[in-house]
């Protein structure tokens, strides 16, 4: 098992990765598609070179400078040169707007902005005054006039080689762990985004225990797909440059299928969306198959009798075991190239079924819980510890209470010092003692197994005074691969409803082979087949609810949920007050006759 000294900043870090002497530290896709590496020394240089530039630009400690980016070589590079200098970066969605992202920039001070694309230049450059941006560098090729070209700004950093500059080495250990690292603004699920002011020890002191039951080392890979402009996806890729890890970036989702195949990685981290897609797929292709339906059908039921032991990190010894995993599980593990031994998920809760249906066929996906607050992570299943349906034990640095109300309540080295220029809302999310207020509900077992229930901001409560957490129930709609994305509302309403964003590629496969005209999506949805369907996936999940919790009524909409679409967050969170906003006089229908109706 690999052991790594701890670190106290994330300049520490860098100093091990520049130490490294490895020729292929990271990998990133030419124009062809070509993997091609970085050196731990190519890297060095070229952070080196970035920063000093900044420099010479008057950028110094306790600066912040902005990043609009997908994933890639150059996020890396110019996340070590900005905390190499002491300043903070200010990581960007580089799906928001020019206005969106004007405002935060602002609000963080940011003189310099690094973009990735053409396109991300244009939105900034057409704010470049309300945001207060002097000089803006654009990693594609060539840079448009106004705009400085990233690739100048290191040119020739390669050809230093492994030589080391003694002056720029000084200036990167001077930064101590009560300095500032970045500031990330949360998505702003429920209001104005807020930026969370994390420091280097905030962040070392989570990197230093997180993955500590995990056996990382140099011959492990991962691929950089979520979001790095989210501490999650940060947080990991970090973990892979302590562990001296291969780490592969990859800037668009529709190309993780494929990066999947050719870089085969060992460590997966996921948000839940993954997980259910991935699940999905498999469901669907099977259905193509009576035969493939039975089998993975029997392989299923089969491989449930030993998801404890899977899941427990152990491959069960029947011989029916093994013949399921050669016809049917290996080719599951084969959508993630195979070759995974470490599954988590984090950013939004898995669901025990979830979690139950990848232990059924060989897959111990590994739940953890934090927030951008909390430098990630709080608790974390792992191979030493783990109990399916819970997000594991806090770690071992971590400490955590209950409130009265059962929001969970937490404090220790890195739960950040509050939000940036929001004395209202730091006044607001600590309590008298210091400790942060997650806002979520929780409990914990009596093994010490941490159970996160419900946002306590999203909970429901039934004109009958009940209260209802929607999500448990969303997952168990969206565990239906015909069901996209699900959002429950009755909230001070006599009983429950749904409305439900059906998985549109699977529901028009299913229409052909029933015979249902599909001319237009809201054609489809208003079939009376089709809502024969979706009212069947409503009972079904009923069956498993208390009887105020139970959905009475639901509707469809013709539209997809995503990012882009503006209704789900980063991590592929329901943004729960666009949806309302949206749809609210489809609420209106679904509770008009609330007065007469019953509500059994």
């Amino acid at each position: 098992m690999t052991t790594v000294p701890p670190i106290s900043t994330l300049n520490d870090l860098f100093r091990r990765i520049a130490a490294a002497e490895n020729p292929r530290a990271v990998l990133w896709q030419d124009a062809l598609g070509q993997w091609q590496p970085l050196s731990s020394d190519q890297i060095y240089q070229r952070v080196r070179a970035l920063a000093l530039r900044f420099f010479d630009w008057g950028a110094r400690k306790g600066d912040r400078i902005a990043l609009v980016s997908e994933n890639r070589w150059e996020w890396a590079i110019t996340d070590f040169a900005v905390l190499s200098l002491g300043a903070a970066d200010v990581p960007i969605y580089p799906t928001l707007t020019g206005e969106q992202i004007a405002v935060l920039l602002r609000d963080a001070g940011c003189r310099i902005a690094v973009v990735s694309t053409l396109q991300q230049f244009e939105k900034l450059n057409a704010v470049r005054e309300q945001a207060g941006i002097e000089r803006i560098v654009v990693m594609d090729e060539p840079a448009p006039a106004g705009a400085v070209a990233f690739r100048e700004l290191i040119a020739g950093a390669d050809a230093r080689g492994s030589e080391r500059d003694a002056a720029f080495d000084a200036m990167a250990a001077e930064v101590r762990p009560s300095d500032l690292a970045t500031l990330i603004y949360t998505s702003g699920t429920t209001g104005e985004p807020k930026g969370v002011a994390l420091t280097h020890g905030n962040i070392a002191a989570n990197q230093n225990v997180t993955v500590a039951d995990f056996n990382f080392g140099p011959s492990d890979a991962c691929i950089s797909f979520l979001p790095l402009s989210h501490i999650t996806a940060r947080a990991l890729d970090y973990v892979m440059y302590n562990y001296g890890a291969q780490v592969a970036y990859c800037s668009q989702f529709d190309k993780l299928p494929q990066a999947m195949k050719e870089i085969r990685p060992t460590v997966i981290v996921g948000v839940p969306r993954v997980y259910e897609k991935i699940r999905q797929e498999v469901e669907r292709r099977a259905a193509l198959s009576p035969v493939k339906k039975r089998l993975l059908a029997g392989a299923l039921a089969l491989g449930s009798r030993s998801a404890a032991t899977v899941y427990a990190g152990r491959k069960p010894s029947s011989r029916l075991w093994k013949i399921a995993d050669k016809l049917v599980y290996a080719k599951v593990r084969e959508a993630f190239g195979g070759r995974v031994h470490t599954f988590i998920s984090g950013g939004a809760p898995l669901g025990v079924d979830t979690a139950r249906w990848f232990a059924s066929v060989g897959i111990a996906v590994w739940e953890g819980y934090g927030l951008t607050e909390t430098s990630p992570v709080i608790a974390l299943n792992s191979p030493r510890q783990q109990r399916m349906g819970s997000v594991g034990v806090p770690l071992p640095n971590v400490e955590i209470k209950l409130a009265e109300d059962g929001e969970l309540l937490v404090c220790g080295p890195s739960i950040f010092g509050g939000y940036w220029h929001k004395p209202a809302a730091n006044a607001e999310c600590f309590d008298a003692e210091g400790w942060f207020r997650t806002g979520d509900i929780a409990r914990l077992d009596a093994d010490g197994f941490l159970y996160i229930t419900d946002r306590k901001k999203e909970l429901l409560k039934t004109s009958g005074g009940k209260l209802v957490a929607p999500q448990p129930i969303e997952n168990k709609l969206k565990n239906n691969p015909l069901v996209a994305q699900a959002a429950l509302v009755g909230d001070r309403h006599k009983f429950m409803a749904a409305i439900l964003s059906p998985n549109f590629a699977l529901l028009e496969a299913w229409a052909r082979q029933n015979g249902v005209e599909i001319a237009s999506r809201t054609q489809l949805i208003a079939d009376k087949r089709v809502l024969a369907l979706f009212d069947g996936i409503v009972k079904d999940v009923n069956r498993s609810l208390a009887n105020f919790e139970t959905i009475k009524r639901f509707r469809l909409v013709p539209h997809d949920w995503t990012q882009e679409s503006g209704h789900l967050t980063p991590s592929m969170k329901l943004k729960r007050r666009v949806i309302t906003e949206q749809y609210g006089a489809l609420v209106d229908e679904l509770f008009s006759d609330e007065a007469t109706a019953r509500a059994e």
